[in-house]
């Protein structure tokens, strides 16, 4: 049975972000530092080489593998930023309506900029996500 490939490193977060090339992708990096960090009271860790977390969710998936993962987390790829738990939470999809310009794919949403989008909207979505995964983590 393979290892899962994205496990916490001893990376520092704010160090990941600060080697961001795009400017843009940096000062929206170290916002959501903050942003995150205050919305779920955990601190950031970096997952893998790109994905920094907030807390973690333990699952179980069909095999019956358990595995773990953040519960709620972002990555600031070249294309846009994605996020991670942040609609997975069943009522997710009525706040999406009054986020702003962004993209929903299977389990992650993305965003081209945060200046697209409402803050308040995106920490309730963090919130939420966060209370949800935490959740859904300890009744596995």
């Amino acid at each position: 049975m393979p290892a899962p490939k994205t496990l916490p490193t001893a990376v520092d977060p704010r160090a990941f972000i600060e080697a961001l090339e795009h400017p843009v992708r940096r000062a929206d990096g170290m916002a959501l530092l903050g942003i995150m960090q205050e919305s779920t009271g955990q601190p950031a860790v970096m997952w893998g080489p790109t994905i920094v977390g907030f807390g973690s969710y333990r699952y179980r998936n069909a095999s019956g593998r358990e595995a773990e993962t953040p519960a709620v987390g972002f990555s600031p790829r070249k294309a846009s930023l994605s996020f991670y738990g942040l609609t997975a939470e069943p009522r997710a999809a009525d706040l999406l309506g009054g986020l702003g310009k962004h993209r929903v794919g299977a389990s992650c949403l993305y965003v081209n900029q945060l200046g697209d989008v409402d803050l308040a909207v995106l920490r309730e979505l963090i919130v939420r996500g966060y209370r949800y995964m935490v959740a859904q983590s300890s009744a596995g």
